[in-house]
């Protein structure tokens, strides 16, 4: 079935059980949290306060750990019967959920102020719209940026307020900065390297697919060159360490001292900020051809097996978790971005941000920000990508040879969908 179809087979069915919201609504939400403690304490809190100014709605958050281990549970759960009415789940999911008319579109919710869905950067917003339709909505996002130690800066004899805004000032400061146990820079290779990738990609001049989910460009030349520059960083330039950058150890390794710069999701701006011992900046990620990061996270989805008062109750909570207020407090507590405008115009966003300005970088970033990789077929198409990264970093194959395996099976599991 075509997607135009099923966007229709939903909508219909949204609108036609659409009802008011009435007493007693219970919602269970998946939310990606991959280790309690302080983001646990967060959610906990703001679903609290929702609850009180909704007392008619009691909500169940199940904390899912990472973002593929929610859609795992969150689907599972739905295929088995159990409850499940939202998630936040990969903004780079939606092309599947939709193929798999698993979710409902927000503008066929009954009650839904289009203003509302007007409201959020429009870059976040594009990993949402799909054929005219909004099915997700931001809340837990980011893009990438650079965290850099400023006190080796000075120790090695650099500018602490002046970051590389190139790729040969990242390389010529890079070397300035490893010395024995410390290296210049380290951008992680596991966890999530198509999403680092694309952040070079982009800076080289070339996307990695197109804006429709049916194409990729694995292995047009300027790919090939970025995978073969981020190789160079160890092999040839020696700033980074030779193999794979662990994701999830990445930010201790920085607060350690292991390396000076480190590209990561502004996610970790808040602990990062707690745990410093030193003093640190943010910049965004230095250009060759262009600027650019993609941006990253999760959005709220609401699931397509729901009843009208379910929806209408999932619907309020986004609406209270998103509102500018909330986004503001979500954003000084986390380090992920106000998803609106409006959240930098609160006094508790703009006070923080005159006192940390580091925290305007991700969403400064915006300006230069494109759609995080998704395709149809996302999950399997993204493998094949991290495999290929992975490859050539650990040199199990040449950068030009694994991108092309990569693009010929991306080929075959999208050509059904063209």
């Amino acid at each position: 079935m075509k997607l135009s179809c099923k966007l229709g087979v939903v909508a219909t069915a949204a609108t036609a059980f659409a009802t008011p919201v009435v007493a007693d609504t219970e919602l269970t939400m998946y939310y990606p949290i991959a280790v309690g403690g302080a983001l646990t304490e967060v959610v906990d809190g703001i679903v609290a306060d929702f609850e009180a100014a909704n007392p008619d709605i009691t909500v169940n958050a199940i904390y899912s750990g990472n973002y593929d281990d929610t859609r795992v549970r969150a689907l599972s759960a739905l295929s088995s019967g159990e409850p499940a009415q939202l998630a936040v789940m990969f903004s780079i999911d939606a092309y599947d959920l939709i193929e798999q008319e698993l979710i409902v579109a927000f503008d066929d919710i009954e009650g839904v102020d289009p203003a509302w869905l007007d409201s959020f950067y429009p870059a976040l917003m594009a990993n949402s719209r799909i054929e005219g339709k909004t099915w997700g909505i931001p809340f837990q996002r980011s893009t990438i940026v650079a965290y850099y130690n400023k006190d080796m800066f000075r120790a090695a004899g650099l500018d602490p307020e002046s970051p590389p805004t190139t790729w040969e000032e990242m390389i010529s400061m890079g070397q300035a900065l490893t010395n024995g146990d410390t290296y210049g820079l380290m951008i992680p290779s596991t966890g999530y390297p198509y999403w680092m990738f694309q952040a070079l990609a982009i800076q080289n001049g070339k996307e990695v697919m197109s804006n429709d989910g049916l194409t990729t460009y694995f292995d047009d030349e300027a790919v090939v060159d970025t995978l073969e520059f981020w190789l160079s960083l160890s092999q040839e330039h020696g700033i980074m360490p030779e193999g794979t950058v662990e994701w999830g150890t990445l930010r201790q390794a920085f607060l350690e001292g292991q390396t000076a710069m480190m590209w990561h999701s502004t996610g970790n701006l808040t602990a990062v900020k707690n745990n410093a011992t030193f003093d640190f900046g943010v910049a965004e990620l230095p250009a060759n051809v262009r600027p650019g990061s993609p941006t990253g996270g999760g959005n709220f989805y609401v699931f397509e097996d729901t009843t009208p008062e379910e929806r209408e109750a999932a619907l309020r909570l986004i609406e209270f978790m998103t509102s500018p207020e909330q986004a503001a407090a979500w954003s000084i507590a986390t380090g992920y971005m106000g998803v609106s405008p409006a959240a930098y115009e609160t006094e508790a966003l703009q006070a923080y941000t005159a006192e940390f300005p580091p925290a305007l970088v991700a969403r400064n970033q915006l300006e230069n920000a494109v759609a995080e990789f998704s395709t149809f077929e996302t999950a399997r198409v993204r493998e094949g990508l991290n495999n290929a990264i992975q490859a050539a970093l650990t040199g199990t194959a040449t950068p030009e040879a694994a991108l092309s395996e990569a693009q010929e099976a991306a080929e075959r599991l999208l050509r059904a969908y063209q």
